[in-house]
């Protein structure tokens, strides 16, 4: 999506109105449907006022109704019934719209957004966003339409009370600005409660993440199964529906209070008839009219828990936006730019990347770990092998060299001609990966590119033929073992015919007889068809099979060896242990 939808900032202060501003810049793109549905919705509203005027004459015509006055009052019904009718039917339409909009505009930040701005996000709060914040915006705004016809029906029938009696409807206001000044003052201490809600549904996310995801370590700790439930998801639950609860209490008290004021004026009006000299056209107008848009107030008023959870909701939604705003060039309408080639090698000339401090305050005195300054040549036809202890900076090393993140210094070289920054994500398109966290798409290579004639075979070839075919190009399962889904994962690394395909710790869910298979046959078939080949690996034992060797250490490349030299090679020079 090329234009993204503007949301409201998370300032409570100086956004007030910032959901009624959002959600109309939500509606621009389906402005004519929802005005159409408005406009109708509103002439249903004032045709309804109308009705009720027409019965009130109706009752207080001394010689009965006339022809005149019952086809007034069908077309008024007509008007009433389809006008309320077109709003529903259009409001749907736009609501559905709007909300497939939303979603599709959080998900292409989330798609542009640098991969160091999703890493930073827990799990559990994206998707709680995901779901819960796009749900109450969702509700709220699916019913914007209908909220339109309800101040529109209180309006006309507002002013139809006003031609019986201004002095009357004075008093009616009067009720109704009470009744809104108690509703106020619930609602400040609602949306705290909503607020919390919204806290605890992030904690009742990463509860249900920890009951599924670590099914197998709950089902041998009885301890902290019971604290899992007893505490943490149980507490989460728990506290959300007490404050849910103690926020509902606070709303239907406060509508209890407007509805009391509502019939109290009722009240005041039959006792003081006879004092003022009412007319009885004006009692039973009156009478009538309020009783019936009691209905439209209260709809106004039950709108605002909705309103309350989507102003929270939109917050969510800026926050997370704000923190996807840095985006990168990436298409997600148009094509993309030509793939480039790759001729000769991909250089890392002095390229740098610092990670934030755990402590942004700085307090604990501990920079964030850095890689580089690393220079680094992989060639096209080779097996390079990346080792190192856990923390050395392999991983990092290889999102430098996939684009994945940005070098903070130095630069990336593609045949010696610098990777600009608007062509990375053409560049990232010369590589397959398999990353130790791969998540394994059903669709095989790369979707419309075709399949090579070998796909079958190589599923005999890493023995998972038993368990799974392809059909049009997809996976017939991938309901498998983990080592069985990470052989998967290669086929579908290998299908997509990259230049360079990327293997972290691939083996390391192998059993020894796939593992020999891998580094023996497997790597070096791929070498022979010209791909570049740069896997992290801990099986020392297997050293041998690659061209060169980088030992990593402390975030930079310590020394590079070569298959016949146990000393480091000429490119390692510069690079020494950091």
């Amino acid at each position: 999506m090329n234009d993204s939808i503007p949301l409201p900032g998370g300032d409570p202060a100086r956004d007030r109105f910032a959901l009624l501003r959002a959600a109309l810049r939500l509606l621009r793109p389906f402005w004519p449907a929802t005005l159409a549905a408005t406009l109708l919705g509103a002439a249903g509203g004032l045709a309804t006022a109308a009705l009720l005027a027409q019965v009130n004459r109706g009752l207080q015509a001394a010689d009965g109704v006339g022809a005149g006055f019952l086809l007034a009052f069908a077309g008024l019904c007509g008007l009433s019934v389809l006008g309320k009718a077109a709003a529903g039917v259009g409001n749907s339409l736009v609501g559905q719209k709007l909300v497939a909009a939303l979603r599709k505009d959080i998900a292409a930040r989330i798609l542009r957004a640098p991969i160091a701005a999703i890493e930073r996000q827990r799990t559990h709060r994206l998707v709680a966003s995901l779901v819960n914040d796009v749900e109450a915006v969702s509700i709220f705004t699916f019913n914007v339409s209908g909220y339109a016809v309800a101040l529109t029906v209180t309006l006309g029938c507002f002013g139809y009370l006003l031609a019986l009696s201004p002095a009357l409807l004075l008093l009616v206001l009067l009720a109704v600005a009470a009744g809104m000044l108690v509703t106020h003052h619930a609602r400040r201490a609602w949306m705290v409660d909503y607020t919390d809600v919204r806290d605890a549904q992030d904690d009742l996310q990463k509860q249900y993440r920890a009951i599924t995801e670590g099914a197998k370590e709950l089902r041998v700790d009885r301890p902290r199964r019971r604290r899992v439930f007893e505490v943490l998801l149980g507490g989460a639950v728990d506290r959300i529906a007490s404050r849910k609860s103690h926020a509902m209490r606070l709303f239907w008290t406060a509508d209890a209070v407007g509805s009391g004021l509502f019939f109290l004026v009722i009240g005041i009006m039959l006792l003081l008839r006879d004092r003022l000299a009412l007319e009885p056209a004006v009692v039973s107008g009156f009478a009538i009219v309020l009783l019936y848009v009691k209905g439209p107030l209260d709809q106004l008023v039950g709108a605002l828990p909705a309103l309350g959870q989507a102003q929270i909701a939109f917050r969510r939604v800026a926050r997370l936006a704000a923190d996807f705003d840095g985006h990168e060039p990436v298409a997600l309408v148009e094509p993309g730019g030509q793939t480039p080639e790759l001729c000769r090698s991909i250089a890392l000339d002095g390229v740098c990347y610092a990670y934030p401090p755990a402590d942004p305050a700085g307090e604990d005195g501990r920079p964030g770990f850095a890689v580089g300054p690393i220079d680094l040549e992989i060639r096209r036809g080779e097996i390079l092998f990346i080792v190192g202890a856990n923390g050395s900076g392999k991983t990092t090393l290889i999102k430098l060299l996939l684009g994945l993140y940005p070098p903070q210094a130095g630069v990336i070289r593609l045949d010696g001609q610098p990777v600009a920054e608007e062509a990375r994500d053409d560049y990232r398109q010369l590589f397959a990966t398999v990353f130790t966290d791969y998540f394994l798409f059903d669709e095989v290579g790369t979707p419309g590119a075709g399949l090579p004639p070998e796909a079958e075979r190589y599923l005999e070839r890493l023995d998972i033929a038993h368990k799974v075919s392809l059909r049009d190009g997809v996976f017939s399962t991938t309901d498998l073992s983990t080592g069985q889904r990470k052989r998967l994962a290669l086929l579908n690394a290998w299908a997509a015919g990259r230049p360079v395909i990327v293997f972290d710790e691939w083996a390391a869910d192998q059993d020894p007889g796939f593992r020999h298979l891998f580094y023996t046959e497997l790597l070096p078939d791929l070498r022979r068809q010209g791909r570049a080949l740069v896997v992290i690996s801990h099986d020392d034992r297997y050293f041998g099979v690659a061209d060169r060797v980088v030992h990593m250490a402390g975030g930079g490349i310590a020394r590079v060896c070569t298959q016949a030299a146990e000393g480091p090679d000429d490119s390692a020079a510069g690079n020494a242990e950091r």
